[in-house]
């Protein structure tokens, strides 16, 4: 009981503990998640995206991010691709590789990036992966996650959803709805790194953020697609990776 409080006070406060999970009351193993970024460097809506992310992570002041590193512990690269970016690539390293299509195998020879980030995530643990693009064709902020991915399972999708649902909720710049159709790898086809994560770590989350090159067509503005929204997108992330925290690593 703190000073100064009723007795009413102090039932509400010990209900505030009584009705909590035993991982929320009690501490124990921090979450482990995992962001990276510009695995193409010419998607330069990344870097920013990740300026928005990482300046609010380290703001001591926002309560959000705050209680987010009390309860995880979050590992971030914010460009995976650094050589390619120096050179003006569009979509591969200093060696020609395409850094999303060397998850399953990656050689230290031919695309190292993946090779050490894959070798650290293996050290780690992951149980929740962003991976942050930009995308020339669509005109929308959205997800593709681990459908069609071998141990992909209900549970996973349930709190992939909801992780997209309070996203949306945080910055409107984020949907859920479109694209209704995506291109993406065939089924089984694991050498991206949201599909390695999820085959490679039990019940992690492994998912793709894309965004605009030109505009959010919702929200569509003069100026386009901007390096602020970029931004301001990266920083809403947190709200979402904090309401999903209980459900990943195995729930409560």
């Amino acid at each position: 009981r703190f000073a100064g409080a009723s007795d009413a006070d102090a039932a509400a406060a010990r209900a505030l503990f009584d009705d909590a999970s035993p991982w929320e009351r009690d501490g124990g193993a921090k979450r482990v998640l995992w962001v990276i970024a510009r695995q193409h460097p010419g998607e330069t809506m990344a870097s920013w995206w990740m300026e928005g992310f990482v300046n609010r992570l380290l703001d001591e002041e926002d309560p959000v991010s705050k209680k987010l590193l009390r309860r995880a512990v979050v590992h971030v690269v914010p460009n995976m691709n650094p050589d390619g970016s120096a050179r003006g690539h569009l979509r591969t390293n200093a060696l020609g590789a395409n850094l999303n299509r060397e998850w399953a195998n990656p050689r230290v020879d031919y695309s190292p990036e993946v090779f050490h980030v894959r070798n650290a995530m293996d050290d780690t643990g992951v149980e929740l992966m962003l991976d942050v693009h930009g995308d020339e064709a669509e005109p929308y902020c959205f997800i593709v996650g681990g459908e069609g991915t071998p141990g992909w399972d209900e549970e996973r999708a349930s709190t992939q959803q909801r992780f997209k649902e309070t996203y949306a909720r945080a910055c409107p710049d984020f949907q859920t709805v479109f694209p209704l159709e995506y291109g993406s790898a065939p089924v089984g086809n694991v050498v991206t790194a949201k599909t390695q994560v999820v085959v490679r770590y039990p019940r992690a989350i492994g998912m793709t953020l894309e965004m605009p090159f030109k505009d959010n067509a919702q929200l569509a503005q003069k100026d386009g697609w901007t390096a602020r929204r970029s931004a301001m997108l990266g920083a809403a992330a947190i709200d979402a990776m904090l309401d999903v925290l209980p459900l990943i690593g195995g729930g409560e």
